[in-house]
């Protein structure tokens, strides 16, 4: 990072940004273009999991090309510096990394997965049925990299 100043580095301190979050960006590629997308999402000790349909333009981008790339952001609010916009800013915390997807098929791991996903928007004990859980993809990212940063 260019502004060693606006770096965050603590461990803590990103999973903090990312446990604030509610939507986590992927990105891949797909041949030479890339693609994104916002995804709801489950962060747990290093791992990423989101889930999916079985089929569609992520899952056959991620067959393809395992590698992806993440964004968190919280807290975004616009900074008014005067009457020149060249003076404004934004004030925001956030994290990007890197890693490499793996699809989960297993149905005790794809069960934990998901509930690693809800617990990040509610708490409490989760049920599945079958029939939907064969219907849904879930995917692990596990992390290589990653960091944060605090900007305004």
């Amino acid at each position: 990072m260019r502004r060693k100043e606006k770096e965050i580095t603590d461990r803590a301190e990103i999973e903090s940004v990312i446990s604030k979050s509610t939507v986590c960006y992927l990105s891949m590629c797909d041949g030479d273009r890339p693609y994104t997308v916002p995804l709801c999402f489950g962060y747990d000790k290093g791992v990423l999991y989101f889930h999916s349909a079985l089929s569609g333009r992520k899952i056959d981008v991620l067959k393809h090309n395992d590698r992806v790339c993440f964004v968190f952001v919280i807290d975004p609010e616009l900074v008014r510096k005067g009457e020149d916009g060249c003076d404004w800013g934004i004030r925001y915390q956030s994290v990007i990394g890197s890693g490499r997807a793996v699809f989960v098929q297993e149905g005790d791991s794809k069960r934990k997965a998901l509930d690693v996903i809800l617990s990040q928007y509610a708490d409490g004990r989760f049920q599945y049925v079958e029939s939907k859980l064969k219907n849904t993809l879930v995917i692990r990212v596990d992390i290589e990299e990653m960091t944060g940063k605090r900007s305004g």
